[in-house]
């Protein structure tokens, strides 16, 4: 399942929700939703089979119950690569949500196309820097927590 999650792009999900549901925001957060889950789900379970065995077996082996050792051992390694997961998404989904909009799943996207189709280019203008903007600064905060982190 979670290979069809990830294997539909996300302009196709949008297209086919647009479809469902109608044109609108609702059929964009579907779209998204559903790549995320399944990116984020692909790389979740690689961290963890990644992840050291070491500290899981030493805590097993002196008795800690499963909650103790999934607390002290298992998060300790995955969560950093968790956290980079999220926030990458996260980047991405901004970037990606203006193109969605312009298939008609809304938002800012669906701002930018219809300025752009009026030729009111004062409102495009406005469009495309509040889409830098909103990139530079998930960007900007996406760089901090991962300082935070290490």
């Amino acid at each position: 399942m979670n290979a069809y999650l990830r294997g539909v792009n996300e302009i196709i999900l949008a297209l086919i929700f647009v479809a469902a549901v109608g044109l609108g925001p609702f059929a964009g957060v579907l779209a998204l939703a559903l790549h995320g889950a399944g990116m984020v789900g692909k790389f979740f379970a690689e961290a963890v089979e990644e992840m050291d065995q070491g500290p899981i077996e030493a805590m097993q082996a002196s008795g800690c119950s499963t909650a103790k050792t999934i607390l002290f051992a298992v998060l300790p390694q995955v969560l950093p690569a968790w956290i980079g997961v999220v926030l990458y998404r996260m980047e991405s989904n901004i970037r990606i949500s203006t193109v969605l909009g312009m298939v008609g799943a809304g938002g800012i996207g669906f701002e930018l196309m219809t300025s752009m189709k009026m030729f009111e280019y004062e409102n495009t203008a406005a469009c495309v820097l509040v889409i830098l903007g909103m990139v530079f600064m998930t960007d900007i905060i996406s760089a901090r927590l991962r300082q935070m982190i290490r």
